[in-house]
Protein backbone atom coordinates (compact mmCIF):
# COMPACT_ATOMS: atom_id res chain seq x y z
CA UNK A 1 0.00 0.00 0.00
CA UNK A 2 2.49 2.59 0.51
CA UNK A 3 3.97 2.03 -2.88
CA UNK A 4 0.80 2.61 -4.43
CA UNK A 5 0.78 5.63 -2.31
CA UNK A 6 4.22 7.34 -3.62
CA UNK A 7 2.87 5.98 -7.52
CA UNK A 8 -0.12 7.92 -7.16
CA UNK A 9 1.50 11.08 -5.71
CA UNK A 10 3.86 11.18 -8.45
CA UNK A 11 1.21 10.96 -11.11
CA UNK A 12 1.18 14.17 -13.08
CA UNK A 13 -1.12 15.27 -15.91
CA UNK A 14 0.19 18.41 -18.10
CA UNK A 15 -2.62 20.04 -20.69
CA UNK A 16 -1.32 22.15 -23.65
CA UNK A 17 -3.39 25.20 -25.09
CA UNK A 18 -1.70 25.57 -28.91
CA UNK A 19 -1.57 29.04 -30.01
CA UNK A 20 -3.81 27.60 -32.94
CA UNK A 21 -6.23 26.91 -30.67
CA UNK A 22 -6.63 30.83 -28.51
CA UNK A 23 -5.68 34.52 -29.54
CA UNK A 24 -5.93 35.60 -25.99
CA UNK A 25 -5.88 33.38 -22.32
CA UNK A 26 -8.62 31.88 -21.73
CA UNK A 27 -10.54 31.07 -18.20
CA UNK A 28 -12.31 28.53 -17.26
CA UNK A 29 -12.74 24.94 -15.74
CA UNK A 30 -10.32 22.25 -17.08
CA UNK A 31 -12.03 18.71 -16.54
CA UNK A 32 -9.54 15.58 -17.10
CA UNK A 33 -11.48 12.17 -18.09
CA UNK A 34 -10.75 8.40 -17.47
CA UNK A 35 -12.52 5.70 -18.59
CA UNK A 36 -12.55 2.39 -19.21
CA UNK A 37 -15.49 2.16 -21.87
CA UNK A 38 -14.57 2.22 -25.42
CA UNK A 39 -18.01 2.85 -26.72
CA UNK A 40 -17.96 6.91 -26.35
CA UNK A 41 -15.49 9.09 -25.72
CA UNK A 42 -14.74 10.32 -22.24
CA UNK A 43 -16.67 13.15 -22.11
CA UNK A 44 -20.01 11.76 -22.89
CA UNK A 45 -19.13 9.11 -20.13
CA UNK A 46 -20.22 11.35 -17.01
CA UNK A 47 -23.55 10.15 -15.31
CA UNK A 48 -24.93 10.21 -11.80
CA UNK A 49 -25.08 6.44 -12.26
CA UNK A 50 -23.20 3.44 -11.59
CA UNK A 51 -21.88 3.45 -14.95
CA UNK A 52 -20.43 6.74 -14.83
CA UNK A 53 -16.89 6.63 -15.79
CA UNK A 54 -14.24 9.09 -14.20
CA UNK A 55 -13.36 13.49 -14.06
CA UNK A 56 -11.55 15.54 -12.55
CA UNK A 57 -11.36 19.40 -12.24
CA UNK A 58 -9.78 22.29 -11.91
CA UNK A 59 -10.27 26.04 -12.53
CA UNK A 60 -8.08 27.54 -14.59
CA UNK A 61 -7.51 31.91 -15.00
CA UNK A 62 -5.60 33.42 -17.95
CA UNK A 63 -4.56 29.75 -19.38
CA UNK A 64 -2.06 31.27 -21.88
CA UNK A 65 -1.79 30.11 -25.34
CA UNK A 66 0.77 28.38 -25.99
CA UNK A 67 1.52 27.25 -22.70
CA UNK A 68 0.77 24.20 -20.58
CA UNK A 69 -1.15 23.54 -16.88
CA UNK A 70 -0.18 20.90 -14.28
CA UNK A 71 -2.86 19.51 -12.69
CA UNK A 72 -2.42 18.83 -9.50
CA UNK A 73 -2.77 15.39 -7.76
CA UNK A 74 -5.39 16.98 -5.73
CA UNK A 75 -8.12 18.16 -8.06
CA UNK A 76 -11.29 17.02 -6.76
CA UNK A 77 -12.96 13.98 -8.53
CA UNK A 78 -15.88 11.90 -9.19
CA UNK A 79 -16.09 9.15 -8.37
CA UNK A 80 -13.19 8.78 -7.36
CA UNK A 81 -12.54 12.13 -4.54
CA UNK A 82 -8.75 12.99 -5.53
CA UNK A 83 -6.29 12.38 -8.72
CA UNK A 84 -3.91 11.07 -6.10
CA UNK A 85 -6.64 8.11 -5.50
CA UNK A 86 -6.69 6.99 -9.31
CA UNK A 87 -5.80 3.19 -10.02
CA UNK A 88 -3.23 1.93 -12.11
CA UNK A 89 -4.19 0.69 -15.20
CA UNK A 90 -5.12 1.43 -18.94
CA UNK A 91 -7.17 3.86 -19.56
CA UNK A 92 -8.76 6.61 -22.26
CA UNK A 93 -7.86 10.18 -21.55
CA UNK A 94 -9.33 13.07 -22.50
CA UNK A 95 -9.38 16.79 -21.44
CA UNK A 96 -12.15 19.49 -22.12
CA UNK A 97 -11.61 23.36 -20.66
CA UNK A 98 -14.98 24.46 -20.15
CA UNK A 99 -14.81 28.32 -21.36
CA UNK A 100 -15.74 31.15 -18.67
CA UNK A 101 -16.87 34.41 -19.59
CA UNK A 102 -16.39 37.68 -17.63
CA UNK A 103 -19.26 39.34 -16.16
CA UNK A 104 -19.76 42.24 -15.04
CA UNK A 105 -23.20 42.56 -13.32
CA UNK A 106 -25.33 44.83 -11.98
CA UNK A 107 -25.52 44.59 -8.14
CA UNK A 108 -21.60 45.55 -8.81
CA UNK A 109 -19.68 41.88 -8.38
CA UNK A 110 -17.98 40.62 -11.12
CA UNK A 111 -18.06 36.75 -12.50
CA UNK A 112 -16.51 34.47 -14.23
CA UNK A 113 -18.91 31.91 -15.77
CA UNK A 114 -19.56 29.58 -19.01
CA UNK A 115 -22.21 30.63 -21.16
CA UNK A 116 -25.00 29.10 -23.50
CA UNK A 117 -23.59 28.89 -27.19
CA UNK A 118 -27.33 27.25 -28.39
CA UNK A 119 -26.92 23.95 -26.71
CA UNK A 120 -28.34 24.34 -23.06
CA UNK A 121 -25.54 24.79 -21.21
CA UNK A 122 -23.90 21.38 -21.69
CA UNK A 123 -19.96 21.73 -21.03
CA UNK A 124 -19.54 18.63 -23.34
CA UNK A 125 -21.84 20.32 -25.82
CA UNK A 126 -20.65 23.73 -25.93
CA UNK A 127 -19.32 25.26 -29.06
CA UNK A 128 -16.30 27.11 -28.33
CA UNK A 129 -14.89 25.13 -26.21
CA UNK A 130 -12.46 23.21 -26.36
CA UNK A 131 -10.95 19.00 -26.07
CA UNK A 132 -8.35 16.98 -26.59
CA UNK A 133 -8.19 13.94 -29.00
CA UNK A 134 -9.49 10.41 -26.78
CA UNK A 135 -6.03 8.76 -25.87
CA UNK A 136 -5.19 5.20 -24.90
CA UNK A 137 -3.00 5.24 -21.97
CA UNK A 138 -1.56 2.77 -19.09
CA UNK A 139 -0.71 4.67 -16.21
CA UNK A 140 2.22 3.06 -14.32
CA UNK A 141 4.86 4.56 -11.27
CA UNK A 142 5.67 7.67 -12.16
CA UNK A 143 3.26 8.56 -15.32
CA UNK A 144 2.87 11.66 -17.15
CA UNK A 145 0.26 12.19 -19.08
CA UNK A 146 0.14 14.78 -21.74
CA UNK A 147 -2.41 16.28 -23.66
CA UNK A 148 -2.87 19.13 -26.17
CA UNK A 149 -6.36 21.13 -26.29
CA UNK A 150 -6.56 20.43 -30.02
CA UNK A 151 -10.54 19.67 -30.80
CA UNK A 152 -13.06 22.32 -31.28
CA UNK A 153 -16.83 21.69 -30.47
CA UNK A 154 -18.27 23.30 -33.73
CA UNK A 155 -21.34 25.58 -33.74
CA UNK A 156 -24.54 23.97 -33.83
CA UNK A 157 -26.46 25.13 -37.07
CA UNK A 158 -29.88 27.28 -35.92
CA UNK A 159 -33.39 25.58 -36.68
CA UNK A 160 -35.50 26.56 -39.70
CA UNK A 161 -39.01 27.51 -39.94
CA UNK A 162 -41.55 25.08 -41.26
CA UNK A 163 -44.90 25.62 -42.55
CA UNK A 164 -46.08 25.05 -38.61
CA UNK A 165 -42.82 25.35 -36.33
CA UNK A 166 -41.76 29.35 -36.16
CA UNK A 167 -38.95 30.06 -33.94
CA UNK A 168 -38.34 33.75 -32.20
CA UNK A 169 -35.40 35.34 -30.27
CA UNK A 170 -35.30 38.61 -28.24
CA UNK A 171 -32.71 40.56 -26.53
CA UNK A 172 -34.10 41.10 -23.18
CA UNK A 173 -33.91 44.51 -21.97
CA UNK A 174 -34.14 43.39 -17.95
CA UNK A 175 -31.57 40.84 -18.23
CA UNK A 176 -29.13 42.81 -20.67
CA UNK A 177 -29.21 45.57 -17.85
CA UNK A 178 -28.54 42.91 -15.00
CA UNK A 179 -25.62 40.73 -16.73
CA UNK A 180 -23.98 43.77 -18.17
CA UNK A 181 -23.85 41.89 -22.10
CA UNK A 182 -26.31 41.54 -24.22
CA UNK A 183 -28.84 38.68 -22.72
CA UNK A 184 -31.48 36.56 -25.49
CA UNK A 185 -34.39 34.48 -24.67
CA UNK A 186 -36.22 32.22 -27.64
CA UNK A 187 -39.38 30.13 -28.15
CA UNK A 188 -40.13 27.81 -30.14
CA UNK A 189 -44.17 28.03 -31.39
CA UNK A 190 -46.16 25.46 -32.67
CA UNK A 191 -49.00 27.07 -35.05
CA UNK A 192 -52.44 26.04 -34.73
CA UNK A 193 -53.82 24.86 -38.58
CA UNK A 194 -55.19 27.24 -40.62
CA UNK A 195 -53.20 30.07 -39.15
CA UNK A 196 -52.34 31.47 -42.32
CA UNK A 197 -55.86 31.17 -43.73
CA UNK A 198 -57.91 32.60 -40.85
CA UNK A 199 -55.93 36.06 -40.23
CA UNK A 200 -58.38 37.29 -38.00
CA UNK A 201 -58.01 34.55 -35.26
CA UNK A 202 -56.32 35.18 -32.17
CA UNK A 203 -55.27 32.05 -30.40
CA UNK A 204 -55.17 30.71 -26.48
CA UNK A 205 -51.57 30.00 -25.90
CA UNK A 206 -50.27 27.01 -24.29
CA UNK A 207 -47.00 27.42 -22.80
CA UNK A 208 -44.98 24.20 -22.16
CA UNK A 209 -42.20 24.24 -19.67
CA UNK A 210 -39.44 22.26 -19.50
CA UNK A 211 -35.07 22.24 -19.98
CA UNK A 212 -33.75 23.70 -22.82
CA UNK A 213 -35.63 23.03 -26.01
CA UNK A 214 -33.60 22.42 -29.55
CA UNK A 215 -36.25 22.86 -31.28
CA UNK A 216 -40.28 21.99 -30.78
CA UNK A 217 -39.64 18.00 -30.47
CA UNK A 218 -42.86 15.57 -30.85
CA UNK A 219 -44.11 17.05 -33.97
CA UNK A 220 -43.79 15.35 -37.10
CA UNK A 221 -45.59 15.97 -40.35
CA UNK A 222 -43.92 12.96 -42.10
CA UNK A 223 -44.88 9.33 -41.38
CA UNK A 224 -42.51 7.48 -39.11
CA UNK A 225 -39.06 6.51 -41.10
CA UNK A 226 -39.44 2.71 -42.22
CA UNK A 227 -35.55 3.01 -42.63
CA UNK A 228 -35.11 4.06 -38.71
CA UNK A 229 -32.78 1.03 -37.11
CA UNK A 230 -34.21 0.37 -33.83
CA UNK A 231 -32.46 1.58 -30.38
CA UNK A 232 -33.33 0.16 -27.25
CA UNK A 233 -34.26 2.83 -24.43
CA UNK A 234 -32.70 1.73 -20.98
CA UNK A 235 -34.84 3.77 -19.27
CA UNK A 236 -38.19 2.27 -20.16
CA UNK A 237 -36.87 -0.88 -20.82
CA UNK A 238 -38.28 -0.81 -24.82
CA UNK A 239 -37.03 -1.75 -28.30
CA UNK A 240 -37.13 0.13 -30.70
CA UNK A 241 -38.60 3.38 -28.78
CA UNK A 242 -37.09 6.07 -31.48
CA UNK A 243 -39.83 4.58 -33.73
CA UNK A 244 -42.08 4.83 -30.96
CA UNK A 245 -41.35 8.51 -30.97
CA UNK A 246 -41.65 9.03 -34.38
CA UNK A 247 -45.22 7.44 -34.42
CA UNK A 248 -46.22 9.27 -31.58
CA UNK A 249 -45.15 12.49 -33.15
CA UNK A 250 -46.98 11.94 -36.02
CA UNK A 251 -50.24 11.11 -34.53
CA UNK A 252 -49.72 14.18 -33.00
CA UNK A 253 -49.22 16.14 -36.44
CA UNK A 254 -52.40 14.62 -37.14
CA UNK A 255 -54.50 15.75 -34.25
CA UNK A 256 -53.71 18.63 -34.50
CA UNK A 257 -54.27 19.88 -38.08
CA UNK A 258 -57.78 17.59 -37.93
CA UNK A 259 -61.30 20.06 -38.34
CA UNK A 260 -62.50 18.93 -34.80
CA UNK A 261 -58.64 20.16 -33.13
CA UNK A 262 -59.05 23.10 -31.37
CA UNK A 263 -56.90 25.98 -32.51
CA UNK A 264 -54.06 27.01 -29.87
CA UNK A 265 -50.52 28.55 -29.87
CA UNK A 266 -47.95 26.01 -28.30
CA UNK A 267 -44.72 27.45 -27.17
CA UNK A 268 -41.34 26.01 -25.40
CA UNK A 269 -39.51 28.65 -24.66
CA UNK A 270 -35.25 29.39 -24.45
CA UNK A 271 -34.07 30.61 -21.46
CA UNK A 272 -30.89 29.23 -20.82
CA UNK A 273 -27.95 31.28 -19.04
CA UNK A 274 -24.85 30.73 -17.31
CA UNK A 275 -26.02 28.34 -14.35
CA UNK A 276 -28.20 25.97 -16.34
CA UNK A 277 -30.46 24.88 -19.20
CA UNK A 278 -32.92 27.26 -18.02
CA UNK A 279 -33.79 29.74 -15.47
CA UNK A 280 -36.79 28.49 -13.46
CA UNK A 281 -38.56 31.25 -14.98
CA UNK A 282 -38.70 33.19 -11.73
CA UNK A 283 -36.74 36.31 -10.39
CA UNK A 284 -33.55 35.57 -8.71
CA UNK A 285 -30.92 37.50 -7.16
CA UNK A 286 -28.22 35.31 -8.93
CA UNK A 287 -29.73 35.14 -12.68
CA UNK A 288 -31.34 38.19 -12.75
CA UNK A 289 -35.65 38.94 -13.45
CA UNK A 290 -35.93 35.95 -16.04
CA UNK A 291 -39.41 35.63 -14.77
CA UNK A 292 -40.44 38.98 -15.48
CA UNK A 293 -38.44 38.88 -19.07
CA UNK A 294 -40.34 35.98 -19.54
CA UNK A 295 -43.85 37.59 -18.60
CA UNK A 296 -43.46 40.62 -19.59
CA UNK A 297 -41.06 40.45 -23.00
CA UNK A 298 -40.56 37.30 -24.33
CA UNK A 299 -44.46 36.44 -24.39
CA UNK A 300 -46.32 39.62 -25.19
CA UNK A 301 -43.49 39.34 -28.10
CA UNK A 302 -44.72 35.87 -29.10
CA UNK A 303 -48.23 36.41 -28.37
CA UNK A 304 -48.10 39.60 -31.13
CA UNK A 305 -46.23 38.21 -33.73
CA UNK A 306 -48.14 35.01 -34.06
CA UNK A 307 -52.05 36.65 -33.02
CA UNK A 308 -52.27 35.46 -29.44
CA UNK A 309 -55.08 36.55 -27.24
CA UNK A 310 -52.66 38.23 -25.03
CA UNK A 311 -55.09 37.87 -21.86
CA UNK A 312 -54.74 36.22 -18.38
CA UNK A 313 -58.10 33.67 -19.12
CA UNK A 314 -56.42 32.39 -22.42
CA UNK A 315 -53.21 31.22 -20.96
CA UNK A 316 -51.86 27.94 -19.63
CA UNK A 317 -48.85 26.75 -18.23
CA UNK A 318 -47.30 22.74 -18.02
CA UNK A 319 -44.14 20.86 -18.07
CA UNK A 320 -42.94 17.84 -15.98
CA UNK A 321 -39.83 17.84 -13.33
CA UNK A 322 -38.12 21.03 -13.89
CA UNK A 323 -41.52 22.09 -16.60
CA UNK A 324 -43.35 20.85 -13.55
CA UNK A 325 -41.65 23.02 -10.78
CA UNK A 326 -42.15 26.00 -13.22
CA UNK A 327 -45.45 25.91 -14.34
CA UNK A 328 -46.62 26.12 -11.03
CA UNK A 329 -44.26 28.66 -9.76
CA UNK A 330 -45.22 31.07 -12.86
CA UNK A 331 -49.22 30.23 -11.68
CA UNK A 332 -47.94 31.11 -8.31
CA UNK A 333 -46.31 33.73 -8.81
CA UNK A 334 -48.54 35.56 -11.69
CA UNK A 335 -51.98 34.03 -10.49
CA UNK A 336 -53.78 36.44 -13.06
CA UNK A 337 -51.23 35.58 -16.22
CA UNK A 338 -52.80 31.86 -16.47
CA UNK A 339 -55.82 30.44 -16.15
CA UNK A 340 -54.35 26.90 -15.19
CA UNK A 341 -51.21 25.08 -14.35
CA UNK A 342 -50.13 21.61 -15.05
CA UNK A 343 -47.17 20.58 -12.43
CA UNK A 344 -46.23 16.61 -13.52
CA UNK A 345 -43.22 15.66 -11.01
CA UNK A 346 -42.35 18.44 -9.97
CA UNK A 347 -39.03 19.61 -8.70
CA UNK A 348 -39.50 20.07 -4.54
CA UNK A 349 -42.58 22.48 -4.36
CA UNK A 350 -41.65 22.16 0.06
CA UNK A 351 -38.01 22.14 0.88
CA UNK A 352 -39.08 20.13 3.81
CA UNK A 353 -39.17 17.01 1.35
CA UNK A 354 -36.11 18.45 -0.87
CA UNK A 355 -35.82 14.40 -2.66
CA UNK A 356 -34.44 12.77 0.73
CA UNK A 357 -33.48 16.60 2.38
CA UNK A 358 -35.39 18.36 5.29
CA UNK A 359 -33.55 21.87 4.62
CA UNK A 360 -34.96 23.55 7.74
CA UNK A 361 -34.53 20.79 10.06
CA UNK A 362 -31.74 18.54 9.08
CA UNK A 363 -28.21 19.47 9.78
CA UNK A 364 -26.80 17.85 7.08
CA UNK A 365 -27.61 17.33 3.71
CA UNK A 366 -26.04 14.05 2.95
CA UNK A 367 -26.29 11.81 6.05
CA UNK A 368 -28.48 10.76 8.40
CA UNK A 369 -27.21 11.08 11.54
CA UNK A 370 -27.25 9.22 14.97
CA UNK A 371 -25.24 9.33 18.10
CA UNK A 372 -23.06 6.28 17.04
CA UNK A 373 -23.92 5.85 13.05
CA UNK A 374 -24.42 7.65 9.77
CA UNK A 375 -26.53 6.81 7.04
CA UNK A 376 -25.92 8.19 3.55
CA UNK A 377 -29.20 9.37 2.16
CA UNK A 378 -30.45 8.03 -0.48
CA UNK A 379 -30.17 10.29 -3.95
CA UNK A 380 -31.76 8.31 -6.57
CA UNK A 381 -33.93 5.14 -7.08
CA UNK A 382 -35.88 2.96 -9.29
CA UNK A 383 -39.68 2.15 -9.07
CA UNK A 384 -38.36 -0.92 -6.22
CA UNK A 385 -36.56 1.37 -4.57
CA UNK A 386 -33.14 -0.07 -5.11
CA UNK A 387 -30.50 3.16 -4.85
CA UNK A 388 -28.17 3.89 -7.92
CA UNK A 389 -26.67 7.49 -6.49
CA UNK A 390 -26.68 9.14 -2.85
CA UNK A 391 -27.27 13.00 -2.49
CA UNK A 392 -23.49 12.37 -1.85
CA UNK A 393 -22.29 11.17 -5.06
CA UNK A 394 -24.71 13.41 -7.09
CA UNK A 395 -23.04 16.74 -5.42
CA UNK A 396 -19.54 14.80 -5.67
CA UNK A 397 -20.15 14.90 -9.21
CA UNK A 398 -21.28 18.65 -9.69
CA UNK A 399 -18.37 20.06 -7.56
CA UNK A 400 -16.00 18.37 -9.74
CA UNK A 401 -18.07 19.75 -13.14
CA UNK A 402 -17.33 23.14 -11.59
CA UNK A 403 -16.25 25.09 -8.48
CA UNK A 404 -18.46 27.93 -7.08
CA UNK A 405 -22.15 26.27 -8.32
CA UNK A 406 -21.04 26.50 -11.81
CA UNK A 407 -21.34 22.63 -13.10
CA UNK A 408 -24.32 23.30 -14.80
CA UNK A 409 -26.37 20.57 -13.10
CA UNK A 410 -29.27 20.25 -11.08
CA UNK A 411 -28.36 20.86 -7.50
CA UNK A 412 -26.35 24.05 -8.25
CA UNK A 413 -29.22 25.32 -10.17
CA UNK A 414 -31.05 25.03 -7.52
CA UNK A 415 -28.73 26.80 -5.54
CA UNK A 416 -28.37 29.73 -7.83
CA UNK A 417 -31.91 30.52 -8.22
CA UNK A 418 -32.69 29.95 -4.58
CA UNK A 419 -29.93 31.05 -2.92
CA UNK A 420 -28.80 35.15 -2.17
CA UNK A 421 -25.89 36.27 -3.56
CA UNK A 422 -22.88 35.35 -1.55
CA UNK A 423 -19.84 37.24 -0.52
CA UNK A 424 -18.05 36.51 -3.45
CA UNK A 425 -20.79 37.21 -5.97
CA UNK A 426 -21.49 33.80 -6.80
CA UNK A 427 -24.37 31.98 -5.02
CA UNK A 428 -24.32 31.39 -1.65
CA UNK A 429 -24.36 27.62 -0.32
CA UNK A 430 -27.20 26.02 1.42
CA UNK A 431 -24.67 23.64 2.71
CA UNK A 432 -21.32 22.77 2.14
CA UNK A 433 -20.60 20.75 -0.58
CA UNK A 434 -17.98 18.76 0.55
CA UNK A 435 -19.43 17.83 3.93
CA UNK A 436 -23.20 18.12 3.85
CA UNK A 437 -23.54 20.85 6.62
CA UNK A 438 -26.70 23.17 6.00
CA UNK A 439 -26.57 26.88 6.65
CA UNK A 440 -30.12 27.07 8.23
CA UNK A 441 -30.02 30.98 7.49
CA UNK A 442 -29.73 30.27 3.40
CA UNK A 443 -32.86 27.31 4.19
CA UNK A 444 -34.90 30.40 6.00
CA UNK A 445 -33.86 32.31 2.74
CA UNK A 446 -35.18 29.53 0.17
CA UNK A 447 -38.30 28.95 2.37
CA UNK A 448 -39.57 33.27 2.63
CA UNK A 449 -38.79 32.77 -1.28
CA UNK A 450 -38.86 30.14 -3.35
CA UNK A 451 -41.10 27.15 -1.04
CA UNK A 452 -44.36 27.17 -3.21
CA UNK A 453 -46.17 25.33 -0.31
CA UNK A 454 -44.92 27.67 2.18
CA UNK A 455 -45.52 30.84 0.26
CA UNK A 456 -49.14 29.67 -0.55
CA UNK A 457 -50.09 28.99 3.13
CA UNK A 458 -48.62 31.76 4.09
CA UNK A 459 -50.51 33.85 1.44
CA UNK A 460 -53.55 32.29 1.16
CA UNK A 461 -55.97 34.72 1.65
CA UNK A 462 -54.50 37.00 -0.65
CA UNK A 463 -53.84 34.02 -3.69
CA UNK A 464 -56.81 31.96 -2.93
CA UNK A 465 -59.56 34.42 -5.40
CA UNK A 466 -56.92 34.11 -7.96
CA UNK A 467 -55.77 30.47 -7.98
CA UNK A 468 -59.01 29.13 -7.83
CA UNK A 469 -58.85 25.83 -9.96
CA UNK A 470 -55.77 26.73 -11.53
CA UNK A 471 -53.41 23.78 -9.28
CA UNK A 472 -53.67 20.11 -10.90
CA UNK A 473 -50.15 18.46 -9.83
CA UNK A 474 -49.46 14.63 -10.81
CA UNK A 475 -46.24 12.21 -9.19
CA UNK A 476 -45.33 9.03 -9.41
CA UNK A 477 -45.72 7.42 -6.25
CA UNK A 478 -41.75 6.08 -6.85
CA UNK A 479 -40.47 9.00 -8.39
CA UNK A 480 -36.47 8.25 -9.28
CA UNK A 481 -35.64 11.74 -7.76
CA UNK A 482 -38.66 11.46 -4.28
CA UNK A 483 -40.29 13.74 -6.01
CA UNK A 484 -43.60 12.39 -4.52
CA UNK A 485 -42.53 13.62 -0.92
CA UNK A 486 -43.06 16.97 -1.08
CA UNK A 487 -46.40 16.40 -3.23
CA UNK A 488 -47.14 14.48 -0.77
CA UNK A 489 -46.88 17.64 1.71
CA UNK A 490 -48.17 20.21 -0.44
CA UNK A 491 -51.24 17.85 -0.82
CA UNK A 492 -51.60 17.97 2.79
CA UNK A 493 -51.65 21.81 2.73
CA UNK A 494 -54.23 22.14 -0.03
CA UNK A 495 -56.97 19.85 1.61
CA UNK A 496 -56.95 21.93 4.25
CA UNK A 497 -57.74 25.57 2.29
CA UNK A 498 -60.11 27.90 2.88
CA UNK A 499 -61.84 28.40 0.45
CA UNK A 500 -60.94 25.12 -1.70
CA UNK A 501 -58.49 25.47 -3.79
CA UNK A 502 -60.25 23.17 -6.66
CA UNK A 503 -57.63 22.00 -8.15
CA UNK A 504 -56.57 17.81 -7.77
CA UNK A 505 -53.67 16.20 -7.06
CA UNK A 506 -53.10 12.40 -8.33
CA UNK A 507 -50.15 9.74 -7.96
CA UNK A 508 -49.36 6.66 -10.07
CA UNK A 509 -48.94 3.65 -8.70
CA UNK A 510 -45.04 2.86 -8.84
CA UNK A 511 -45.00 5.13 -11.34
CA UNK A 512 -41.29 6.65 -11.94
CA UNK A 513 -40.35 10.13 -12.83
CA UNK A 514 -41.81 11.49 -14.74
CA UNK A 515 -45.52 10.63 -14.22
CA UNK A 516 -47.68 12.95 -15.91
CA UNK A 517 -51.65 12.46 -14.95
CA UNK A 518 -52.45 9.39 -17.45
CA UNK A 519 -53.31 5.93 -15.58
CA UNK A 520 -54.22 3.74 -18.88
CA UNK A 521 -50.78 4.54 -20.06
CA UNK A 522 -47.56 3.65 -19.90
CA UNK A 523 -45.09 6.58 -19.27
CA UNK A 524 -42.97 5.97 -21.84
CA UNK A 525 -45.80 6.90 -24.08
CA UNK A 526 -47.61 9.63 -22.29
CA UNK A 527 -44.60 11.63 -21.71
CA UNK A 528 -45.03 12.05 -25.20
CA UNK A 529 -48.77 13.55 -25.32
CA UNK A 530 -48.14 16.05 -23.05
CA UNK A 531 -49.84 18.83 -25.35
CA UNK A 532 -52.93 16.76 -25.70
CA UNK A 533 -53.53 15.13 -22.46
CA UNK A 534 -54.55 18.42 -20.35
CA UNK A 535 -56.32 20.08 -23.03
CA UNK A 536 -59.89 19.26 -21.89
CA UNK A 537 -59.34 20.78 -18.72
CA UNK A 538 -58.12 23.40 -20.35
CA UNK A 539 -60.92 23.83 -22.91
CA UNK A 540 -63.45 23.64 -19.40
CA UNK A 541 -61.33 26.26 -17.73
CA UNK A 542 -61.67 28.50 -21.05
CA UNK A 543 -65.21 28.31 -21.20
CA UNK A 544 -66.05 28.91 -17.10
CA UNK A 545 -63.69 31.09 -16.81
CA UNK A 546 -63.48 34.32 -19.33
CA UNK A 547 -64.49 37.78 -19.26
CA UNK A 548 -67.59 38.74 -20.70
CA UNK A 549 -67.23 39.52 -24.14
CA UNK A 550 -64.04 37.11 -24.95
CA UNK A 551 -63.50 35.81 -27.99
CA UNK A 552 -64.47 32.43 -27.83
CA UNK A 553 -65.14 31.53 -31.82
CA UNK A 554 -62.14 33.08 -33.94
CA UNK A 555 -60.00 30.13 -32.79
CA UNK A 556 -62.23 27.56 -33.20
CA UNK A 557 -62.16 27.62 -36.74
CA UNK A 558 -61.60 24.33 -39.33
Amino acid sequence: MPFLLLFLAALEVQVKLPATQATQPLDGRLLILFSTDDKAEPRNQISDSPKTQIVFGSDVDGFRPNSAHTVSTEAYGYPIRRLSDLKPGTYTVQAVLDKYETFHRADGHTLKLPTDRGEGRQWNKAPGNLYSKPTKITIEANSQIQLELSETIPAIPQPKDTKYIRHIRIQSPRLTKFWGKPMYLGAHVLLPEGFDTHPNAKYPLMLFHGHFPADFDGFRPEPPDDNLKPDYSERFKLAGYNRITQQEAHNFYKQWTAKSFPRFLVVEIQHANPFYDDSYAVNSANLGPYGDAIMYELLPEIERQFRGIGQGWARFTYGGSTGGWEALAAQIFYPTEFNGAFGACPDPIDFRAHSTINIYEDKNAYFTEGPHQRIPKPGKRDYLGHVSATMETLNQMELALGSKTRSGQQFDIWEAVYSPVGPDGYPARLWDKETGAINPQIATYWRDNYDLRHILQRDWAKLAPQLEGKLHIYCGDMDNFYLNNAVYLMEDFLKTTNPPYKGEVKYGDRAEHCWNGDPNLPNAISRLRYNTMYLDKILKRIEANHPAGADLKSWRHD
